[in-house]
């Protein structure tokens, strides 16, 4: 499949923030793919966001990857317990990425609930279905995605990739969302006025 390249992520992040909504987000994994649909997203801009962990501009181990050419990947831990996806975006030196916060699945799907909550599809309860990968936590638990990640390149043929289509695994074409809904992000009140900054992308999911 055609991978996003690194022109896609040297641009401004909240545009590819809301860019990422629609997209798929696929994960090769012991000899099978894993692929789903982005729903929700957030931009991280470390010069000015005091949301960013890089902000303003500091660079330490742990924020090293930020500061990567566009198109690597930043996993860090929340809690010690929950992994989170992160795409890094803009020139190289500006800590800048977009957390990936929800997708749906669009092939693997017994393996990602197998890797999620230990069962198949088929055997989960309503409230499984629907919590399945709504959360950066969620959905790297069910990719698999760990810090083994961090410090990767989506654009360099690694097991991590963003495509706009999955149609060369013949599954059928997607329209767009017809509507993606802006907000502020979520659970970052600590960031002052970063806050309020409407940089939290999500359409509607089916």
């Amino acid at each position: 499949m055609t991978r996003l390249n690194q022109d896609f992520f040297d641009r401004d992040t909240v545009t590819v923030a809301r860019e990422l909504v629609g997209k798929y987000l696929v994960r090769l994994r012991e000899g099978e793919t894993l692929a789903c649909r982005i729903t929700e997203t957030e931009a991280y801009r470390g010069p000015v966001d005091k949301a960013c962990h890089a902000y303003p501009n500091r660079r330490t181990r742990r924020t090293e990857p930020l500061f990567a050419a566009p198109g690597h990947v930043y996993v860090y831990l929340i809690y010690g317990l929950h992994h989170c996806l992160n795409l890094v975006t803009e020139p190289e030196g500006t800590p800048c990425a977009v957390l990936i916060r929800g997708a749906v699945p669009r092939l693997g799907t017994d393996r990602i609930c197998q890797l999620r909550f230990g069962k198949t599809y088929s055997a989960l309860s309503a409230a499984q279905r629907r919590n399945l990968l709504n959360g950066p936590g969620k959905l790297c638990k069910g990719l698999d995605i760990t810090r083994k990640e961090n410090g990767s390149d989506l654009t360099a043929g690694g097991s991590l990739y963003v495509t706009d289509s999955l149609a060369e695994l013949h599954l059928p074409e997607e329209v767009q969302p017809e509507q993606i809904h802006v907000g502020k992000r979520i659970g970052i009140d600590y960031a002052e006025e970063a806050a309020d900054f409407p940089w939290r992308f999500w359409c509607e999911t089916d």
